[in-house]
């Protein structure tokens, strides 16, 4: 498999239809701001009515997974899914 680089917006939008899911909403109400730390690694805060949900380099990686599946009909079990900074494009991932 070609190595598959998503850009930071549809990181967003894999975490919108993660969090939704999870909140029962639409993923339209779901607010996402991807972050990076030296110390913390990949993390991402979402918003839902107004609560805040951290949420983890492990959780990154399952929204991801699903929208792999689902969406690209990639298998994501065998997928290596590498977040990476860029310098240029900021969060993205790259998938082997």
């Amino acid at each position: 498999m070609e190595k598959l680089i998503i850009p930071e917006q549809n990181i967003i939008n894999a975490v919108c239809v993660y969090v939704s899911r999870k909140k029962r909403v639409e993923p339209e109400e779901v607010e996402v701001e991807l972050l990076y730390d030296d110390e913390t690694g990949f993390t991402a805060e979402a918003y839902v009515n107004g609560l805040r949900e951290e949420l983890s380099t492990l959780n990154l990686i399952e929204a991801l997974r699903i929208t792999l599946k689902e969406f690209l009909n990639i298998d994501p079990i065998s997928a290596g899914i590498k977040l990476k900074l860029d310098d240029e494009q900021g969060i993205i991932v790259e998938v082997q």
